[in-house]
């Protein structure tokens, strides 16, 4: 069957739903020889066994759209039974989830907690299950559309984050559940309550985390300042200028250095309005006619960590002879 056939077929009688099951295709007249007629001939994208989406939709969505859209597949094959925990409870709840995966376009698993092994809610090659002793408080029901999924709860997710995931990946997520509002003491009696499994692990991620930093280039900017061993800076400093406050991403103030990030427009859909900009810029220049160096970072910088010490100590030596 032609792709476009198949799309014309297939278009018009597709649920409102981006992910949709067998049983909700066959709900809306489309019958498993047609999902698999249209299936090879790239119309719809089989997600996993028994979910499936328009393929012009799965090209459309950005790479955190699609791990979710891979969460959604996995309640639909699974009748709802699973409880998402670490990164996919994390993007359940809204918060910004970063891991190179994701830079790389690729599939991230989806992370089922499971009360024993072979559970079958964690079968399949995109699912990962994890034993985590959840208690009753520690589930809690996320609304998406028409769906109901459960999840760990904020709090416990930032906290099996921090005990499992990588450190970089774990700051991130626990930084913007703490922009959100999600109290430590929370996030530090939900670690006391689960086991003993990588509790080291998760005090040196909480003990890092920042809830002034507003976003995963931020997050990242911060631990690799952190790991090139410059002194820390100051979180979202607020300068004043004759046009205005103007608030740094990080800043040395002894030394007068602005740090700033500016590579969100790849994993954002935002863009400053251009009078926003140049109101920025307007007041960038006026710090810098007050003595200020500027050092501008975006994403591919933050995998050259040589050239950005290069970049940094450049600054820093500006910076003193200007002062001496």
């Amino acid at each position: 069957m032609d792709r476009r056939i198949a799309e014309a077929l297939i278009g018009a009688r597709w649920p409102a739903s981006d992910v949709v099951s067998t049983a909700g295709l066959r709900a809306a007249g489309i019958d498993d020889r047609l999902v698999t007629s249209a299936v090879r001939a790239g119309a719809v994208v089989r997600l996993r066994r028994g979910a499936y989406i328009l393929a012009r939709r799965w090209q459309a969505l950005a790479p955190w759209e699609k791990d979710l859209a891979r969460v959604e597949a996995h309640c639909e094959a699974t009748g709802a039974a699973a409880v998402y925990c670490l990164s996919s409870a994390a993007r359940l709840h809204g918060l910004a989830v970063w891991s190179p995966t994701l830079a790389r376009h690729a599939a991230a698993p989806v992370h089922v907690a499971t009360d024993y092994a072979g559970s079958r809610t964690s079968r399949g090659p995109d699912a990962l299950s994890h034993q985590l002793g959840l208690r009753q408080e520690d589930v809690v029901v996320v609304v998406r559309g028409t769906r109901r999924l459960r999840a760990t709860s904020l709090a416990r997710t930032v906290a099996d984050c921090a005990r499992f995931l990588p450190f970089e990946e774990a700051v991130v997520i626990g930084d913007s559940a703490l922009h959100q509002g999600v109290p430590m003491d929370d996030i530090v009696q939900a670690l006391a309550a689960g086991s003993t499994r990588g509790r080291r692990r998760a005090i040196k991620v909480l003990s890092f985390l920042e809830p002034a930093t507003e976003s995963v280039g931020e997050s990242r900017t911060r631990m690799l300042l952190e790991q090139l061993g410059f002194d820390k800076p100051v979180v979202q400093l607020g300068l004043h200028t004759p046009d205005g406050t103007y608030r740094a991403d990080f800043a040395w103030v002894e030394l007068k250095i602005i740090i700033e990030f500016d590579g969100e427009g790849k994993y954002l859909d935002y863009q400053p309005a251009p009078a926003v900009l140049l109101a920025e810029r307007r007041r960038e220049s006026l710090l810098m006619e007050q003595g200020w160096i500027f050092v501008r970072l975006r994403w591919a910088d933050l995998e050259r960590p040589d050239d950005v010490r290069r970049r940094l100590d450049a600054a820093i030596a500006r910076a003193q002879r200007r002062s001496a």
